[in-house]
């Protein structure tokens, strides 16, 4: 049977998240008052211990049986709207929607006013999320900023696929979905087969380093603010200029960190938060 490697503390402050997150958590879960934290690999997992105990937090290892984790720990999970989209974990849903979620909910809300709803199917799993994380939220909102009728678009980490679909659904013309684990590939390709009515997306099994793709009117990146500064030039070149960059998973004590690892080439257009989070999109300058 497959397990899942995790580490067990106690509820963590925002600080030991971020250390956490360079090491790439798939999810969290709490358990009798502590948390489990997943990765996808035990190499990973035995990495964020070593850093977390030289932090004087104790964490201790743990293989968890799969036993249809996902089933158990995300069913019950309500539709949320972002603007258009209403994103959902079940198609079953479809025929019974309870009523969306604002941006910063994440729960049931009144029903959208938008005469053209966009609904789309992403199926729980381990380590890719259904668009209940407010780092998502946030990407989805700024999608929905950008005109996106027959443009290019790259999603880089593509994990379930949820905002390579939700960009090819607001009208890019193409979108490619990479992704250096192939369990996301394969999430992200189960995404693609949920919601037939989405098109011209492709998902690829590359790493961020070594993807070979044309320049992009648009890119996406919801990763983490340690990773988008590291690969800060290597995002830049995916955009073609007077393209944009959209930029999750930022923690508001590296917004400014983040940004200025795009320095001049960039200018930033746009700035969310939602609780502790920061998204920012930026365009990239056409050379004079």
């Amino acid at each position: 049977m497959k397990s899942f490697p995790a580490l067990v503390l106690a509820p963590a402050s925002e600080l030991l998240l971020a250390i956490l997150d360079d090491f790439q958590p798939t999810a969290i879960e709490e358990h009798d008052g502590r948390w489990r934290v997943f990765f996808a690999a035990a190499e990973q997992r035995d990495a964020a211990r070593a850093a977390v105990i030289r932090r004087g937090v104790a964490a201790d290892c743990l293989d968890v049986p799969d036993e249809d984790w996902a089933a158990r720990s995300q069913q019950g999970l309500q539709p949320i709207t972002v603007g258009r989209l209403i994103i959902l974990s079940d198609p079953a849903l479809k025929g019974s929607l309870v009523g969306p979620a604002g941006p910063s909910a994440g729960m049931p809300a009144e029903p959208a006013s938008d005469p053209d709803p966009i609904t789309l199917v992403i199926r729980p799993s381990m380590g890719f999320g259904t668009g209940h994380h407010a780092t998502t939220r946030l990407c989805l909102t700024a999608l929905q900023a950008c005109d996106l009728r027959g443009a290019s678009v790259i999603d880089v980490g593509t994990g379930s696929g949820i905002l390579a679909l939700a960009a090819a659904a607001l009208g890019a013309a193409r979108v490619w979905a990479f992704d250096s684990d192939m369990d996301a590939v394969l999430a992200a390709k189960d995404s693609l087969a949920l919601n037939p009515a989405v098109r011209s997306v492709d998902v690829l099994h590359a790493d961020l380093s070594s993807a070979r793709l044309p320049p992009a009117d648009l890119v996406l990146a919801n990763l983490t603010g340690a990773a988008l500064a590291r690969f800060a030039e290597r995002l830049i070149e995916l955009a073609v200029p007077g393209g944009r960059l959209i930029l999750s998973g930022i923690l508001q004590d590296e917004a400014d960190l983040v940004a200025a690892a795009f320095g001049p080439r960039m200018a930033i257009l746009r700035r969310d938060t939602e609780d502790e989070w920061v998204s920012l999109v930026l365009a990239r300058r056409r050379p004079i």
